[in-house]
């Protein structure tokens, strides 16, 4: 079975697709819903949307959930590697090469997070430019800013000591 569900959240409204039993796409309002999908909630589509629902009241960093992303061998590397960037934290497309095993692949990692079918839950928004500059994501730059700004309650608390130059 393919289920489809919207909600809304403190982003926008959001899509959340199944299909068996595993979530298969999360995407925004500006993208197009995936065809061959009956508009109703399941098990799995709730249960995402519960774990959603924690992650904008800040209380889940991390989603436990069954995912079915359908990407080729190296997306598949570069979306498992997303999800051990910790919340609050951020990684360049070349720091997700050296991850997944390819150091000049930086390219292909943002080909790959541009591929990403599940948004949020693989957290794609955590892969920033080598500058430190926002790049493309499906739900524009103020959607990827804002879920950067609404993690940074988990960032690692800093003491005075990590800011002095000695």
């Amino acid at each position: 079975m393919k289920h489809l569900w919207f909600y809304t959240f403190p982003i926008g409204k959001i899509g959340i697709a199944e299909k068996n039993g595993a979530i298969c796409q999360v995407f925004f309002s500006t993208e197009a819903p995936p065809n061959g999908f009956t508009l109703q909630k399941s098990p799995v589509i709730e249960k995402a949307e519960c774990q959603l629902t924690e992650y904008f009241a800040d209380n889940r960093k991390e989603f436990d959930l069954p995912l079915d992303l359908g990407g080729t061998e190296f997306q598949e590397k570069v979306w498992q590697a997303l999800q051990t960037i910790p919340a609050g934290e951020t990684r360049s497309y070349k720091d997700v090469a050296v991850m997944v095993g390819k150091p000049g692949g930086s390219r292909a990692v943002g080909m790959a997070n541009n591929r990403n079918p599940v948004a949020i839950i693989v957290p794609c928004h955590r892969v920033i430019g080598h500058d430190g500059s926002l790049t493309g994501y499906a739900g524009g730059l103020a959607i990827k800013q804002y879920l950067l700004d609404h993690e940074k309650i988990w960032q690692p608390e800093r003491t005075h000591a990590q800011y002095t130059l000695f």
